[in-house]
């Protein structure tokens, strides 16, 4: 299992296991849609490589796990934040 939860296929010699995910895989592993998936990688929140002659992208797997790290952290940020306001801390008296 990877740090995400998901058994990850081994490679050929199934002694290793993959370094890299295809969208589809980080589209699944997120639940969202592969359109998704693509518009973290284009935008650069999500970073990734293209390899091949027709350039389809890869995400490592160790980016993955810190991309949902971060949101992991702006969630908790933007909580805290609104806990703030609904509090009126933040606000002058």
């Amino acid at each position: 299992m990877d740090n995400l939860g998901a058994a990850r296929p081994t490679c050929q010699t199934g002694q290793v296991p993959p370094r890299f995910y295809l969208l589809a895989d980080v589209a699944e592993l997120l639940n969202v849609s592969a359109v998704q998936a693509r518009a973290l990688v284009q935008s650069g929140e999500l970073p990734a490589i293209q390899v091949g002659g027709r350039g389809v992208w890869r995400i490592e797997a160790t980016e993955l796990e810190a991309y949902i790290q971060r949101m992991y952290e702006e969630t908790r940020t933007r909580i805290e934040e609104r806990k703030r306001a609904t509090s009126g801390e933040g606000h002058p008296s």
